[in-house]
C-alpha cells in the first residue's frame, strides 16, 4: 500500500507565500487608519445637512457588506452540507468567537481611538502587540517560542517607545491611548482565534460567516454606543462613492491576505511582519494626510529596522539549523541501511 508522504518544499512554499501575504496585509492595515483618516476629512468637506456622512462606523458596517459580495462569489462551494456538518460545535465557538473579536470588537476599539487620539499614538501603543503576540501563541496554542523574533519585536517596541518620546508625546494617557491598549489585546486575541479556526475550518466558511456575524454585532453595538439616527446617512451618495476606496483596500484585499498568510505562516513571521508596521503606517500618514512624524521617526525607525533585521538572522539560523538536521537525519538513515544490507548480504558457499 502506497504511504501518504509529505513534500518538504511545497511546505516550504507555503510558508513563504503565508509570510509574503501576511507582509502585504500588514503594509494594508497600516494604511488602514490613515486612509479612514483621509476619508473622514472628506467627508467634513462635503457635509450632508451638517453631518459628516463619511463616518468611521459607515465605512466599516457599509465596507463590510460590500466584501460579502466577492466572498461569496468565491467561496460559494465551500458552503456545502457535507462541509457544515463537519464542523462540531467547538468549530462554531471558535468562529463565533473570532467575529465578535476580529469583525466587531476590534474596529470599534480602533475607531473609538483615532475619535480621542491620532494616528501616530495609535500606531505606536500598538507596538505592544509582536511580543504579546509571541508569547500568546507559545502559552495558548503551545507554539516553539523563537527568541530571534521575540528579541526583535522587544526591539521594535523599543524603537516605537523612542519615536514616542522623542515626538514630545505625552506620557499620560487619556481614551484614545486606552482605547488603542484594549484594541491591540482584543487584535491579539483574534489573531489567536483566527489561527485555531482556521485549522480545521474551510475558508469559505470561515470568512463569510465572521463577516456576516460580526457586521450584524456590530451594528447593534454602534447604535448602542451612539443612538439609534447614527447610520441615517448610511447611503448618501458621498458614501456610496467612497466607502469602495476602502472596502476594496482595506477589508476585501487586506482580510484576505490576512487570513491566508495566518494559515501557512509562522508565528515568527507574523510578529516579524507586524514590527514593521510603525514605519510604514508613519511614512503612510506623513503622505496622505501631511502629519509631521517629528524628530523621532530617523532614530526609532531605524532602530525598529534593526529589529527587523534581528528576526529576519533568526530565522535563516533556523532554516540552516534545520537542513543541517535534514541532512543528518539522511546520512543516518543511509548509514543504518548499509549496516543492515552488510549483515543480510549473501555470502554463498
Amino acid at each position: 500500500m502506497a504511504q501518504a508522504t509529505t513534500n518538504p518544499q511545497a511546505d516550504t512554499s507555503k510558508v513563504v507565500m503565508g509570510a509574503l501575504l501576511v507582509w502585504a496585509a500588514v503594509i494594508i492595515y497600516a494604511s488602514s487608519n490613515s486612509i479612514v483618516s483621509l476619508l473622514a476629512n472628506i467627508g467634513r468637506e462635503n457635509p450632508v445637512m451638517g453631518r459628516n456622512a463619511v463616518s468611521l462606523c459607515n465605512l466599516l458596517f457599509l465596507g463590510s457588506l460590500i466584501s460579502l459580495v466577492p466572498m461569496v462569489f468565491m467561496f460559494w462551494r465551500d458552503w456545502t452540507m457535507e462541509n457544515l456538518r463537519k464542523l462540531s460545535r467547538k468549530d462554531w465557538g471558535v468562529l463565533t468567537l473570532s467575529a465578535i473579536l476580529s469583525s466587531a470588537l476590534t474596529p470599534a476599539l480602533f475607531f473609538i481611538a483615532l475619535d480621542y487620539t491620532t494616528v501616530t499614538n495609535v500606531v505606536l501603543i500598538g507596538r505592544i502587540e509582536p511580543p504579546l503576540f509571541l508569547l500568546a501563541t507559545v502559552l495558548i496554542l503551545g507554539e516553539r517560542l523563537d527568541p530571534w523574533a521575540l528579541a526583535a519585536g522587544i526591539v521594535a517596541l523599543f524603537g516605537a517607545v523612542i519615536i514616542f518620546v522623542m515626538n514630545g508625546a505625552a506620557i499620560e494617557f487619556g481614551k484614545g491611548e486606552i482605547a488603542t491598549i484594549f484594541a491591540t489585546l482584543s487584535f491579539i486575541a483574534s489573531t489567536i482565534v483566527t489561527r485555531l479556526g482556521l485549522r480545521g475550518v474551510p475558508l469559505g466558511i470561515f470568512s463569510i460567516y465572521r463577516t456576516v456575524l460580526g457586521t450584524i454585532i456590530y451594528y447593534f453595538l454602534a447604535l448602542y454606543l451612539y443612538g439609534p439616527n447614527h447610520f441615517q446617512d448610511l447611503f448618501q451618495p458621498i458614501v456610496l462613492k467612497w466607502v469602495w476606496v476602502y472596502a476594496i483596500i482595506v477589508i476585501i484585499v487586506g482580510q484576505f491576505s490576512w487570513n491566508i498568510g495566518l494559515k501557512h505562516a509562522r508565528s515568527g513571521d507574523v510578529s516579524l511582519a507586524t514590527s514593521f508596521s510603525p514605519v510604514a503606517a508613519l511614512i503612510i500618514a506623513m503622505v496622505l494626510l501631511g502629519e509631521d512624524p517629528g524628530p523621532g521617526l530617523v532614530p526609532g525607525g531605524l532602530v525598529i529596522l534593526s529589529a527587523i533585521a534581528i528576526g529576519q538572522f533568526g530565522r535563516l539560523r533556523a532554516k540552516a539549523a534545520e537542513k543541517r538536521a535534514e541532512e543528518e537525519r539522511r546520512k543516518h538513515d543511509m548509514d543504518k541501511a548499509m549496516e543492515a544490507e552488510g549483515r543480510v548480504n549473501f555470502k554463498g558457499a
